[in-house]
């Protein structure tokens, strides 16, 4: 009896909460690379902003659930609903032959056409972006202005789309916005702030006693004597790389949303307004240092206080707000300390998997000139080079098919027509039984996807020669990279854990049955999530 009683209680006490009002602010938080083992990891030890979180609606196995687990792709997902395959953002890049440039590379947030732009000095852009981002549905129902502001302009363009009211970015020189679009006040002064702060030297962040057992210099492999895990993320004065890996970097996205939400008066409209934060000071540190440092143990103790003090901002201006947090993605420790740690399988990929490699060797088994492959990385999407003739393209694919599954480090190598041919996962199955090939095909996108797709087996780091700055990374299709913690939080509901496994295409179906907008299941891939403790649906029609 002890066991139901509190069940009993919970009931009893959950607010009727498909009959209650709209918030009038919706808030999506993206933390980049927050995985789902991050926060399994340290969730006990969190006191603020992300502990308030966990009394609300947890769904701790929450799944990016494609292939392509980068940040574009990821965050494309939250607020469209849709997964890579009908959102076309298959990964931060790709490769078109008919691009009007040289530079045939495209990145996911620009606009190529642009006379003169490059896949590194573009114009951004939200075209490649199919379907409504949920501000878009907010102000189609007839109220609701979308601010969003994060550390990556692909975050916030893949978040925001082409028509938020307000949508900025962290850029080379500070926070930016589409061209064209007006700057206020607020933005400037925010970078006059970071600059600031850029301009002077860090001092070393203190350790807390839970990072203490973390702090511990491990030295990377090829890398000349670089080692992660004893950082205090400092910023040495003028560099603004090693600023965007400290708290500082999410503090700043954060004070700059604040005050452009209170110069909108958000939440205080008719509708629900959207704010939007990409925080991605938590990618930086993850690339840099990897993930079981004390450098990631710092910054997810200072983000979980950064939170708290904003939601105790809101709450003291009485603002009725519904909060979802989840991430693009998830990430992969070093693997020099994973071995440490006994995953023994831990390993940076053979540079002879690199698509020039691969290329240049395939070139010379045939006869042909070199290259006959191009591609960014030695996984993902991989093309068949442009000089590769008709006639040759079949015999070339043949070879690098053959060639990279016959390596030890290759888990699978999927043809473009295998992929095209292959059925879309059922929507009953649920994402973490799925094959290698459904999670290819989620992010299969016939006019943008690669003529391969190679995945890696699990533990392969994607990094062949770590550096200063760059040591771990993400993008595989396995769940350290595809699960996501998705947590969902409003004053006054029942809060419950539902460990059975959901997507985050369904955060944004969700979040528009709170504000009462309808979303037609067939535009989408996500379903709706109840946040009803008890017998109440917030996902019925209203």
């Amino acid at each position: 009896m002890r066991f139901l009683i509190p069940a009993l209680l919970a009931l009893s006490a959950a607010p009727a909460s498909a009959a209650a009002p709209p918030p009038k602010l919706l808030i999506m938080i993206s933390v980049d690379q927050l995985s789902a083992d991050l926060f399994a990891q340290y969730r006990r030890h969190f006191t603020g902003g992300l502990a308030r979180l966990q009394e609300g609606a947890v769904f701790p196995s929450g799944y990016q659930s494609h292939a392509a687990s980068e940040t574009c792709p990821g965050h494309a997902t939250l607020l469209t609903g849709s997964r890579p395959a009908r959102t076309g953002i298959i990964a931060n890049s790709w490769i078109d032959p008919a691009a009007p440039r040289a530079d045939k590379n495209i990145y996911c947030a620009e606009d190529e056409s642009v006379a003169g732009s490059t896949s590194l000095r573009y114009t951004p852009s939200a075209i490649h972006l199919r379907g409504r981002v949920l501000g878009d549905r907010l102000r189609a129902s007839g109220g609701g202005r979308t601010l969003v502001v994060a550390g990556k302009d692909r975050s916030a363009i893949m978040m925001g789309g082409a028509n938020a009211d307000a949508i900025f970015w962290w850029g080379s020189a500070g926070f930016a916005t589409y061209a064209g679009h007006a700057a206020p006040p607020a933005v400037a002064e925010a970078n006059r702030a970071a600059d600031a702060v850029i301009a002077r030297p860090a001092a070393a962040r203190p350790l807390p006693t839970l990072c203490r057992a973390r702090d511990r210099a491990v030295p990377l492999d090829g890398a000349g004597g670089v080692t992660v895990g004893s950082g205090r993320l400092v910023s040495t004065a003028g560099d603004r790389s090693l600023y965007r890996a400290t708290p500082g970097f999410d503090a700043a996205v954060i004070a700059l949303a604040d005050a452009l939400r209170r110069e909108m008066r958000l939440g205080r409209g008719e509708g629900s307004d959207l704010l939007a934060l990409g925080l991605a000071a938590s990618d930086y540190v993850g690339h840099a240092f990897g993930t079981q440092g004390a450098e990631m143990c710092i910054q997810l103790l200072a983000l979980d206080a950064l939170l708290g003090e904003f939601f105790a901002r809101l709450d003291a201006e009485g603002i009725d707000y519904a909060v979802a947090l989840s991430a693009d993605h998830g990430g992969l420790d070093a693997p020099e300390r994973a071995r440490e740690q006994g995953a023994t399988a831990a390993a940076r990929v053979d540079p002879a998997l690199a698509p020039a490699a691969m290329g240049a060797a395939i070139a010379g088994r045939l006869g042909l000139a070199a290259p006959v492959l191009v591609g960014e990385a030695p996984f993902g999407d991989i093309y068949l080079a442009p000089a590769v003739s008709r006639r040759r393209r079949d015999r070339v694919l043949r070879a690098a098919v053959a060639a990279y599954r016959a390596h030890p480090q290759v888990a699978a190598a999927f043809t473009r027509a295998e992929l095209a041919a292959a059925p879309a996962p059922a929507p009953s199955a649920s994402p973490e039984a799925w094959s290698l090939l459904d999670r290819a095909k989620a992010s299969f996108d016939p006019a943008r996807s690669g003529d391969l797709v190679v995945l890696l087996k699990p533990g392969i780091m994607p990094i062949a020669v770590p550096s200063r700055g760059y040591s771990a990374t993400h993008g595989s299709a396995w769940s350290y990279d595809r699960r996501v913690p998705v947590l969902f939080w409003r004053k006054g509901m029942a809060g419950f854990e539902q460990p059975l496994p959901v997507e985050t295409v369904d955060i944004m179906p969700t979040l528009a049955a709170l504000a009462g907008v309808r979303v037609d299941p067939a535009e989408i891939d996500g379903r709706c999530l109840d946040l009803d403790a008890g017998p109440g649906d917030t996902c019925a029609a209203r």
